[in-house]
């Protein structure tokens, strides 16, 4: 069993955080453990974020419903990774996808006001979230660029990559083709002749209702070749 100076020394919040300032917060913060198993509801889609969520054991899965759509993006996450950071302020405080275990797991979870302090007791908590947050926000702009003007190719690598985590794997999409159509603002034959030339260079599998992504770097590649 990890001891608790590496498990948080894992997780993103606290990368380069002194021993001594972790263990002052050790000694101050309440940290909730909670066990999950498999198939366990974590996180529902539309609950209020009032946590910030780190997955410190085992693997969980995302799955993000596109609202008023017939599509939906899954993902497994595994530890160290952390869920709701991005929506915990803002003017949407609620959760924007479902989360279960996927096999049991372990996750640690700070209350708002908790976090707040940490933030607030050291300079390098804020920058870790700072960065973290304007991360996933320039992410939100390049991808409405990409929809709205880019080719078949960068629109769907630029919907991939924007709704899921760069160290997400079995990442998948169930979708009704008219409604991923629609909102790749893409005709059906376009989009067919797209997904043939992906699948055959690799990058996914797919049938007329779900496609695997097999290889997200060669979509990270696409978008980085926009840059």
């Amino acid at each position: 069993m990890n001891s608790m100076f590496e498990i948080l020394m894992d997780l993103p919040l606290f990368q380069g955080v002194s021993r001594d300032k972790l263990s002052e917060l050790i000694e101050k913060t309440p940290f909730h453990f909670l066990k999950f198993a498999d198939g366990e509801e974590i996180v529902t889609a539309g609950s209020a974020c009032t946590h910030v969520k780190f997955v410190i054991s085992g693997e969980v899965k995302m799955t993000i419903p596109c609202r008023n759509l017939r599509v939906k993006v899954s993902q497994i996450l595994s530890s160290p990774n952390v869920l709701g950071h991005d929506y915990l302020f803002g003017r949407r405080t609620d959760y924007p996808y479902d989360v279960y275990g996927n096999g049991e797991c372990g996750i640690l979870q700070i209350t708002k006001p908790d976090f707040i302090n940490i933030l607030q007791s050291d300079n390098i908590f804020l920058f870790n979230i700072l960065n973290m947050l304007s991360r996933n926000s320039q992410n939100n702009v390049e991808e409405l660029l990409s929809l709205s003007t880019g080719s078949i190719f960068e629109r769907f690598a630029f919907f991939v990559v924007s709704l899921t985590q760069r160290n997400a794997r079995e990442v998948k999409i169930l979708y009704k083709q008219k409604d991923l159509c629609t909102l790749l603002g893409i005709q059906r034959s376009s989009f067919i002749n797209a997904m043939d030339r992906l699948q055959k260079q690799g990058v996914i599998d797919y049938t007329l209702s779900e496609i695997l992504v097999k290889d997200r770097r060669a979509l990270l590649d696409i978008v980085h070749s926009m840059e």
